[in-house]
């Protein structure tokens, strides 16, 4: 393996020698002073036809490469030229590596210092940045305007406000709370670590403000979910981009209106603005959520017609917009012509069949995609890897279980759904969540095995111990997946979520629809006057969650929407 590195290396230096631009013609010697002018300034030209390469590096191992060769020219022993390449390092988010550059160079100056602290902030280590920075400062540091929006990033990341305010502090001892873009970073950090007094203070304050502080301001409002607000300052922006609808979007999609989602998007397209992928992914989002198929169906369309490239983000929100409005069949349509696919795209997929389509098919996929990671012998290998070439063999989470689970329920396979809920816990170390437990309860009530299914829900967690803000979606699971169960378990499990958060409206509104579906009106009529008695309004027009929005919510409002729907819209506002 060196062997090969090596005669890499060497093959790229002799084609850097070779190449026209740096490789000088023969002087025309004339005279002693002529060839020492003509020698210098072949030198320098040389040294800036060498220092030229770095502008086509396009990844690590060629900075690598480049580096090498650097240090074998003698040119890297000079600080600019180590800080140009510290500086790509840093935007190849490689920390290590630029730690390792940047102790190399003698006397680091700001340049390099801020190199560090942007490769900390684009990191899954931004925690470390706050230490470097005042190791640096007690090592003679000198920051400006450029040390602090970064350093305002890893605050945000960490959802620390307390070091943002050490940082805003920092600011202005400097003199650099006035430049606007570490205003910008400022209002963007307060706004995600919920400090919306703070932001809205440094707003206020802005001599002159662009549309990135528009678009910060609202979008702190937004993610707190004061959507009057941030909808007021969305109307009186002096301009707006494509980001200002995706905020309000997104805002609203949080917020659990995907109705005011959509019709902010027509009067987008009436506007003229273009959307992007963030635009499109909060549009099918909200379609699957509403389960709008024609005005998913049409947005598909518009994607086809308009040659919209297609990539990994949008297919999955296609599969999972088409599974949810009960089309499962073109969802795999979808799925079968994607050339790269990941845990969640494989995740909507299966979720698809085993609620809303054939459980069969889902089970099928399920076992296609542990195939890469099992040996002959059927032991699972978590050490095999994540992928392979073809057919990916990926190593499955709680979600894929859920939509496992909720098959064998639906199918009335007990012991395939004892097999895959001992494999979750013993092979894949999954811990089981209140999903996990309703689809075994409900597998176990419809092979008749109901002392089973109460010693599952004798095992869940106590209040505190793994009953998190999840709970609040999980307080649907009854409402339309009811599979065999009776309805004692549907009123147990009600009473243990209200008397674990007794002002939690949604586990009210569970136990009246499993009251309702039981034709018991008189217990209707009591949990509306207990409701009435604690002060718990019931909201208009609100219906339970069912156990398709359980899922589709816990996944890819977590792990995938979230991060398609809010966090590239808030990363993109501080681009534009």
């Amino acid at each position: 393996m060196a062997r090969i590195y090596i005669r890499e290396l060497f093959r790229f230096r002799t084609n850097i020698l070779s190449h026209p631009a740096i490789v000088s013609s023969t002087p025309n010697i004339s005279s002693s002073s002529s060839f020492c002018t003509s020698t210098g300034g072949r030198r320098i030209s040389s040294c800036n036809s060498r220092l030229a390469v770095l502008k086509s590096c396009r990844n690590m191992r060629h900075l690598s490469q480049i580096q090498a060769y650097l240090i074998i020219c003698g040119l890297f022993r000079r600080p600019f030229v180590a800080s140009k390449v510290l500086k790509l390092s840093a935007d190849f988010a490689d920390v290590d590596y630029t730690i390792l550059i940047f102790r190399s160079i003698d006397l680091p100056d700001t340049v390099c210092v801020n190199a560090v602290i942007k490769a900390y902030s684009v990191s899954s280590v931004a925690h470390q940045a706050p230490v470097f920075y005042f190791e640096m400062l007690r090592n003679g540091f000198l920051c400006n305007s450029f040390t602090f929006p970064p350093l305002f990033s890893c605050c945000r990341k960490m959802g620390c406000v307390e070091y943002g305010e050490k940082f805003h502090g920092q600011a202005i001892k400097n003199g650099v709370d006035s430049v606007l873009d570490v205003q910008n970073s400022m209002i963007h950090m307060y706004g995600c670590c919920g400090a919306i007094e703070c932001a809205e203070k440094v707003f206020g304050e802005m001599s002159v403000r662009d549309l990135v502080s528009w678009n910060s301001i609202t979008d702190a409002y937004a993610n707190l979910g004061h959507l009057d607000v941030a909808h007021r300052l969305f109307d009186v922006m002096p301009d707006r981009n494509v980001i200002s609808w995706n905020i309000m979007m997104g805002g609203y999609l949080k917020g659990g209106n995907p109705g005011c989602a959509l019709k902010l998007f027509r009067e987008m397209a009436k506007a003229g603005v273009k959307g992007g992928e963030t635009t499109i992914v909060s549009v099918l989002t909200a379609c699957r959520r509403s389960a709008r198929l024609k005005e998913g169906r049409s947005v598909h369309g518009v994607l086809i017609r308009t040659f919209f490239k297609s990539n990994l983000f949008l297919d999955t929100a296609l599969i999972d917009m088409y599974s949810k409005c009960a089309r499962v069949d073109i969802a795999r349509v979808i799925y079968d012509r994607m050339t790269k696919r990941n845990l969640v795209c494989r995740n909507a997929m299966i979720l698809g069949h085993c609620i809303h389509g054939n459980p069969e098919d889902g089970l099928k996929l399920f076992e296609e995609m542990v195939d890469g990671i099992q040996s002959k012998d059927g032991e699972i290998n978590l050490e095999k890897g994540i992928k392979r070439i073809e057919g990916q063999g990926l190593i499955p989470d709680e979600i894929t279980f859920i939509g496992v689970l909720c098959a064998c329920a639906r199918q009335g396979l007990l012991a395939q759904g004892r097999n895959y809920y001992s494999q979750m816990i013993d092979k894949f170390h999954i811990k089981p969540n209140f999903a996990h437990y309703w689809c075994m309860t409900n597998l176990f009530v419809g092979a008749g095995l109901v002392q089973e299914a109460e010693e599952i829900l004798r095992r869940m967690p106590e209040e505190g111990e793994d009953l998190s803000w999840e709970s609040s979606f999980w307080a649907g699971l009854l409402s339309s997946c009811r599979f065999q169960g009776e309805v004692f378990l549907g009123e147990k499990i009600a009473t243990y979520l209200i008397e674990s958060e007794p002002r939690n409206l949604s586990y009210y509104r569970l136990l009246l629809n499993v009251y309702a579906v039981a034709g018991r009106w008189e217990d209707v009529v009591r949990v509306k006057e207990m409701m009435k008695n604690r002060g718990i309004k019931q909201m208009p027009g609100c219906s339970l969650a069912d156990l398709k929005q359980i899922v589709h919510e816990f996944k890819l409002g977590e792990n995938w929407k979230e991060g398609v729907e809010v966090n590239t819209a808030t990363g993109e506002l501080l681009q534009s």
